[in-house]
């Protein structure tokens, strides 16, 4: 992971270019609990019927299978490295859209999404709000968004903080940085960012309760996700699992779903539709030529004049 600024006026980002995250991380690496407790909170939260769908930081497509029942889904991530992993992983089914473009500035055009996740992303971003807008700007009213993020109020953080074993308080509404672009969060702070966002949250979860070395060696895979299945409700009135999820509903008089041919609006100057011509989408209003390349399209950077 190295840090960029794709832009003078933006936040810092993460970038995963030329990572091995899946490998390093998640595959044989005993997070096989984390994975199935974190599928089981998006089945409760997620609608059962969606247009078009998106995971923003869709990395290498780990959750992209939980998409499986909507008709259009868009695999989204900064990384080009990371989607072309998760291209070889998911195949080119004309269902999925691969796209790499950085949170602050996203390319899609409003009413574009009814369903989407951002899970394992916004304890990367220096500026969560910011992100949330540029997320509700591209969803359509009565859409749902699903947010998972790292809970700085967790059971361990307040016991640590009681023996004195760390200085950062985690009943203080503030993110804390324990690692440079690592952010944990408290559900008051996540709660008024998703409001001032324009989102409307309804239900939250808790997930990963039991996330301790010794139970996940002493407890089968099954009794652990059923144990934490059991716990998730409890998200709501005490919040204090390590990872925690809320479901968010856009507000407002229902509108159709921007067309697939008219999804793209411009980073660089918010005008839309982009069509494309060849293996790129030029902004008639800027210039801007943005790159389709093998299947990807790249809001990153655009082409050379």
């Amino acid at each position: 992971m190295t840090e960029r600024n794709a832009a003078p006026d933006q936040p810092a980002i993460c970038d995963y270019e030329g990572s091995t995250y899946r490998v390093d991380f998640w595959e044989g690496k005993g997070r096989d609990y984390e994975d199935a407790v974190e599928r089981a909170a998006l089945r409760r939260l997620l609608p059962r019927h969606a247009r078009r769908y998106v995971d923003f930081g869709a990395g290498f497509g780990r959750l992209i299978n939980e998409a499986a029942r909507y008709d259009h889904v868009v695999v989204l991530d900064y990384s080009r490295t990371m989607l072309q992993d998760a291209q070889a992983r998911l195949g080119r089914d004309p269902r999925y859209t691969y796209v790499a473009a950085d949170l602050y500035r996203l390319p899609f055009a409003p009413n574009t999404f009814d369903a989407g996740i951002l899970c394992r992303v916004i304890h990367h971003l220096e500026d969560a709000p910011a992100a949330l807008r540029q997320i509700r700007g591209c969803f359509a009213p009565g859409g749902t968004f699903v947010l998972e993020f790292a809970n700085k109020l967790n059971l361990k953080a307040i016991a640590r903080y009681v023996l004195r074993r760390q200085t950062w308080s985690p009943f203080d509404h503030a993110p804390v940085e324990f690692v440079r672009l690592n952010f944990d969060f408290h559900p008051a702070y996540i709660h008024d960012a998703l409001r001032g966002a324009g989102f409307a949250p309804r239900r939250r979860l808790g997930v990963s309760w039991l996330r301790l070395g010794l139970l996940k060696r002493a407890l089968p895979l099954g009794v652990l996700v059923a144990l934490d299945r059991l716990l998730q409700p409890l998200g709501s009135a005490a919040p204090l699992a390590p990872s925690l999820f809320v479901q968010c509903l856009a507000p407002g008089a229902a509108a159709p779903l921007a067309p697939a041919e008219a999804m793209f609006r411009c980073p660089q100057c918010g005008h839309t539709p982009l069509a494309r011509q060849g293996d790129a989408l030029p902004c008639p209003a800027c210039g801007a030529r943005w790159p389709v390349r093998d299947g990807i399209h790249d809001f990153k950077e655009p082409l050379a004049p």
